[in-house]
């Protein structure tokens, strides 16, 4: 195998260690009775995240920036069970009139401003333990601010 080859053999076998190692991949939940089960069984709490998913600018900038971080994957899946209540306006993302009824519910508990994007931090009970805007600072500050409100 020539240098070229095994230098691309080498970088694809790194990245896939690395997705491994580091996922930025989380696990949302769209069910908040489904989500306070998960909640209780794995001691955990529950970040609920109200999102416009094709028209909230600082919504799609709070999910690149933020939730497909590694650091937040490595803390969300130690310490939170992710719960999206998501509001898109195009019809090719149109939700189920279920879904739609979910969400604007848990608006009317969580979010009651309809400020977008707006993430929550409940307990086990639901209970609410804070709220938190889109982050102005690093993904470290913000993972502080829900170490702050989880302790």
């Amino acid at each position: 195998m020539g240098k070229l080859a095994s230098g691309v053999v080498l970088m694809v076998f790194t990245a896939i260690s690395l997705a491994f190692v580091f996922p930025t991949d989380v696990e949302w939940k769209t069910d908040y009775e489904a989500s306070k089960k998960v909640a209780v069984s794995e001691s955990k709490y529950i970040l609920l995240s109200f999102s416009g998913s094709d028209w909230c600018s600082n919504c799609i900038r709070l999910e690149k920036t933020l939730f497909e971080s590694p650091e937040f994957a490595e803390f969300a899946g130690k310490n939170l069970v992710l719960l999206r209540a998501d509001f898109p306006m195009k019809k090719k993302n149109k939700l189920s009139p279920e879904l739609t009824a979910h969400n604007e519910k848990l608006a009317e508990l969580f979010n009651k401003a309809g400020a977008f994007p707006t993430v929550v931090v409940l307990n086990q009970k639901g209970e609410i333990l804070g709220e938190l805007q889109h982050p102005k600072t690093s993904v470290d500050a913000y993972i502080n601010q829900l170490k702050a409100l989880t302790k």
